[in-house]
């Protein structure tokens, strides 16, 4: 008798020390912030991998070429990370491209030579520039710490893939958006009234007013 009541006394003791733990684990949600910039970040992983492969496929200048494998590596090994956090904080991730990407991969399909090209380069400008957009808003708002951390890692990545960007725009004669405003895009989400910076994998046609170049969040 006395051994089945020690027993029960250590039941309830596991009890007691599992239930905290277990309710802390269920009261980890991440802020809507935090869930919308990981599904956004691995919406634009997607898009650039896709977008990565078709550069390498159809490119036609070789840097298109060169750009796009670099791309599709870095965005792979970054989509990588992301699905791990969704995973650890129960974020249902999209598995298909929002409207404005699929409506670029189209395009990118349909079209060849020097013409891909030029729109290979103008939806990436556009993409990376919300994508940086984006980060740098988790990096400043994020709640979740694992999601800052990784809007961390990812900054750098994007803003060298801008910079590589701007210098080939500027080689082949094309415009660079201008970098408007900032904000966390949901998944398949469009840029407010009045910016000219499109959802990332977007395109911008126009160049910035007046004819500047706008540089990327951080540069000078």
């Amino acid at each position: 008798m006395l051994g089945i009541k020690r027993l029960g006394l250590l039941a309830a003791l596991v009890l007691v020390g599992i239930a905290p733990a277990a309710a802390a684990r269920a009261a980890v949600q991440p802020s809507q912030q935090d869930t919308q910039y990981v599904q956004a970040i691995h919406q634009v992983n997607l898009f650039e991998i896709t977008a990565g492969e078709l550069a390498q496929e159809k490119g036609q200048n070789e840097q298109v070429k060169n750009l796009g494998e670099m791309f599709k590596t870095d965005h792979t090994q970054l989509d990588e990370s992301v699905q791990d956090i969704a995973g650890q904080l129960g974020v249902e991730l999209p598995d298909e491209p929002t409207a404005d990407q699929q409506d670029v991969i189209d395009r990118l399909n349909n079209a060849s030579g020097e013409e891909f090209d030029r729109l290979w380069v103008t939806s990436q400008l556009a993409g990376h520039v919300q994508a940086i957009q984006a980060t740098q808003t988790e990096i400043s708002q994020g709640s979740e710490q694992t999601v800052v951390q990784l809007a961390q890692t990812a900054l750098p990545t994007l803003q060298a893939h801008y910079d590589e960007l701007v210098r080939l725009a500027e080689q082949l004669g094309i415009p660079v958006p201008q970098a408007t405003g900032t904000g966390t895009p949901s998944p398949g989400g469009t840029p407010g009234p009045g910016t000219e910076t499109p959802a990332p994998g977007g395109t911008t046609e126009s160049p910035a007013p007046g004819g500047t170049e706008t540089p990327a969040p951080g540069e000078s």
